[in-house]
Formats: C-alpha cells, sequence, structure tokens
C-alpha cells in the first residue's frame, strides 16, 4: 500500500520539510515594502503555510530554525538584518510569534481537520493573530507608544496584506490537500 501522506514518511523528509519553510520565510523577509518601523513582508504566508502543512511540532520548529539562523548572524530578517538585537527590537515580536503561530496553526489543523473553506480562514485567521499580539505588544512596549499609535503603526498597515496572505494560503493549502501532498 502506498502512503500518500508525503509528510508522515519519515522523519528525515519532515527535517527537510522544516528547513525548506525556515529557508522561505528567509526569502519572504526580502520581499519586504518599509512601512515605519514594521515593514510588510511576504514571511507571514510561509509561516501559516508551515504549520498547515508540517503540524504544530515540525512548523513551530521550522520557525524556531529560522529564528535560530537570524540569531547567530544569518540575514533572514526583514531587510537583510540579524542579530539577538533585533529580536529585542520593535520587531522582535512578530519573529517570536511567526513560532507562536506555526505550532498554533498546525495544533489546529491537527486537532480540527477543518475541510472548509471558512474553517480554513479562521484557523489561519487565529495564526496571524499568534503574529500580531506579541508583535502589537512589543512594538508598544520597545517604542514607548500608546496604544492606539502602536495599533496605527504595528497592526493597521497589515490588515490588507494578511487578508490577501490568509486567501492564498487557503488556496495554497486546499491545492496541496487535493493534490495528496500533505
Amino acid at each position: 500500500m502506498v502512503n500518500n501522506n508525503h509528510l508522515s514518511d519519515s522523519p528525515v523528509r519532515k527535517m527537510v520539510y522544516a528547513a525548506l519553510f525556515a529557508s522561505m520565510t528567509a526569502v519572504g523577509a526580502y520581499i519586504s515594502i518599509p512601512v515605519g518601523m514594521v515593514p510588510v513582508t511576504l514571511q507571514t504566508l510561509f509561516v501559516i503555510l508551515a504549520g498547515a502543512v508540517l503540524g504544530a511540532r515540525w512548523g513551530m520548529l521550522s520557525m524556531f530554525i529560522y529564528v535560530l539562523l537570524g540569531v547567530v548572524g544569518l540575514p533572514v530578517f526583514s531587510g537583510g538584518s540579524s542579530g539577538l538585537g533585533v529580536l529585542v527590537g520593535p520587531t522582535g515580536g512578530y519573529i517570536i510569534g511567526f513560532i507562536l503561530a506555526a505550532l498554533v496553526i498546525g495544533y489546529l489543523f491537527e486537532n480540527f481537520q477543518s475541510k472548509s473553506i471558512a474553517g480554513m480562514v479562521a484557523i489561519f485567521l487565529v495564526g496571524m493573530l499568534a503574529i500580531y499580539i506579541p508583535g502589537y505588544l512589543q512594538l508598544m512596549y520597545v517604542a514607548s507608544l500608546g496604544v492606539q499609535e502602536t495599533f496605527a503603526l504595528g497592526v493597521a498597515p497589515f490588515i490588507l496584506g494578511a487578508v490577501i496572505k490568509i486567501a492564498a494560503a487557503t488556496i495554497i493549502y486546499r491545492y496541496l490537500k487535493t493534490e495528496s501532498l500533505v
């Protein structure tokens, strides 16, 4: 009997996919539009797909690898930045949120197996919140901003992009599911 679920074949395959998602997240950092202190990047698309495709454990691990690569000095954060200073700076909460989002999305997909578009969108939305909440809180703290100013700088400019990325992730994930690639 042939197993069509390619991601469950072996731990080695899962490690390769985790490394691939970490790499795609790094590439997504270079697709960046500067908007104040927090740039718009393509990273969050790969973060939410990592959780959906890899599941909680491997999705979280892929984002942990991504963060670790940046901390040790590889230029994988937005604008080619790196180092521990980025994690304690204004955008660090969003980056830490990547790990949380992949974990949450993976957990929700593993435990609720939503086949409806609305269910997938809801899970991806929860994942985006797992990125934006720690990002918002750290931006507010580090930049000493008020609640409304932080929202205006750290959340509002990204809402349309988040909607587009959630739609794209839903389409991509449904395609991968239909083709039995996940």
